[in-house]
């Protein structure tokens, strides 16, 4: 399999719920279309950014209740109330220009304007064909979404027998239909902003780079709805959970929760969900990182109820057979491979039989000289270099942790550039890479520290996903550095 990737080219991680917004988090509205101005200026040809999916209990967006449906908060208010479905005064109960998303918040207070705009809204021939085109998943996610809300959000493992079975909810679901005429609609409004979004970047010459998780949440409409496909006992519970085993940077592992897959039985129709999955994510998308990569060579299983993943085994997984199915389904998809973490023989072999580019984090690239994530090391050009992650610190705050020897090898492997600052040398080296696609977070052009700019620490619980840009950020003098940089680097 080869990539097909345009070469040699750079972009920006940031996340939707980051953009600038005077009301809580960012949107799909005026300054995500800022943000697509911001790229183009800069000489930018693609813009990352995290899942754009709801998120639940601890605001992940890679624990969601749906893997299909798009992230109600980021519907823009101020485009609703250009439709006439919301007043000022209504636009002005929401305003929220704090430093930091507060979930909280939005969760009890943004349905209730969500509601109101339901309410006047009156449907329509487009409104119609959205539903029928997207009926296979948006009837059971709004149905999910009615039985949490009458039970107050419990998990779906608390509900009545006669919801906690799908096929018998089916059959109750007629009594719902009020509550999920509002999901319908959310989803209606998410996507029309989506594609009017997605079409101003083809024009601006920016292509969007999406992030699927590979795993899914327990309590999500894909485990209420398709049992059979996860390790689960007969009450619906996890037999068996996923997670990283553990390593110098974390002595207990890192325990993620998640229901794994039965790949046997998804196996049985050709991996149909994982390529249901795949296209409703190319239907929003240009490119697509999947993250764990190397979950689909090996994953590690932790017995469930078990408060760290010390007691977690490895167990062989289809990679091969997957990817054979979604090429053949999607033989024109462009898919970037999270392949960081414990990384074994079976994991490069699976990189190099699919042909996807793999990723180069620059803040992993200092502590031998014989690292795969020093530029010079690179094998290949088929690969996305990064100066950090979105589990990784800011460069700025890394920068300040370095050790006396990681230090004097930054010095040798990365110049310093006379007027230019430590976080610039590296976003530089990069840009200077022979990889064929170079994306920088948004933090790290603005070189922020953690204090004001980290997006989430792995396996803490407390404070992720809060990141807020300022409205501030978009000055001449930063579209002229970033582009001049982009040019000096040969990436326009």
């Amino acid at each position: 399999m080869k990539s097909s990737h345009r070469r040699h080219k750079s972009g920006i991680l940031l996340p939707i719920s980051a953009l600038p917004s005077r009301y809580g988090i960012g949107s799909l509205g005026k300054e995500a279309y800022r943000f697509i101005d911001f790229l183009s200026a800069t000489g930018q040809r693609y813009w990352q950014i995290l899942p754009p999916h709801p998120t639940a209990y601890g605001d992940s967006p890679y624990q969601t209740p749906s893997s299909m449906a798009g992230n109600p908060y980021f519907i823009d208010l101020g485009l609703l109330a250009q439709e006439g479905l919301l007043s000022r005064e209504e636009l002005e109960e929401n305003i929220d220009t704090g430093c930091r998303i507060d979930y909280g918040k939005l969760f009890s207070e943004r349905y209730k304007t969500l509601r109101l705009a339901h309410s006047r809204f009156q449907g329509g021939a487009s409104y119609a064909a959205f539903l029928r085109k997207n009926e296979r998943w948006l009837f059971p996610y709004a149905l999910f979404m009615a039985l949490k809300v009458h039970y107050d959000y419990a998990p779906w493992t608390a509900w009545e027998s006669e919801h906690r079975d799908f096929l018998l909810a089916l059959e109750g679901a007629r009594y719902f239909d009020a509550e999920m005429s509002f999901w319908y609609f959310l989803q209606y409004c998410f996507f029309k902003e989506w594609k009017a979004l997605r079409a101003y970047a083809r024009e601006k010459g920016v292509a969007m780079i999406g992030d699927m998780p590979i795993y899914v949440a327990h309590d999500s409409v894909e485990v209420w709805s398709n049992p059979s496909l996860f390790q689960l006992d007969e009450e619906g519970y996890p037999t068996a959970v996923a997670g990283c085993p553990p390593d110098a940077f974390s002595p207990r592992g890192q325990l993620w929760g998640n229901p794994l897959y039965r790949w046997d039985v998804m196996a049985e129709d050709g991996f149909g969900w994982w390529c249901d999955r795949v296209g409703q994510a190319f239907s929003l998308f240009d490119l697509l990182r999947i993250d764990h990569f190397r979950g689909f060579a090996g994953y590690f299983s932790i017995p469930y109820g078990k408060v760290d993943a010390r007691e977690g085994e490895w167990h062989t997984a289809p990679g091969k057979a997957l990817f054979d199915a979604i090429r053949s389904r999607f033989p024109r998809a462009k898919i970037i491979a999270e392949d960081l973490g414990h990384i074994t023989p079976d994991v490069r072999e699976l990189l190099a039989y699919t042909g996807f580019p793999g990723m180069k984090v620059l803040q992993f690239a200092f502590d031998c000289d014989e690292s795969e994530y020093l530029p010079r090391n690179f094998e290949s050009k088929n690969c996305v270099v990064y100066t950090a992650s979105h589990d990784s610190p800011c460069t700025a705050s890394w920068l300040r942790t370095l050790s006396a020897e990681a230090k004097a090898r930054l010095r040798r492997e990365c110049p310093h550039r006379k007027g230019q600052n430590r976080v610039y040398d590296l976003i530089e080296l990069a840009l200077r890479s022979p990889a064929n696609l170079a994306i920088i977070p948004m933090q790290d052009y603005l070189t922020l520290p953690d204090e004001k700019g980290r997006m989430n620490i792995p396996s803490s619980r407390e404070g992720n996903w809060t990141f807020r840009l300022s409205p501030r950020y978009n000055t001449k003098a930063l579209r002229e550095k970033i582009r001049a940089l982009t040019e000096r680097c040969g990436r326009i």
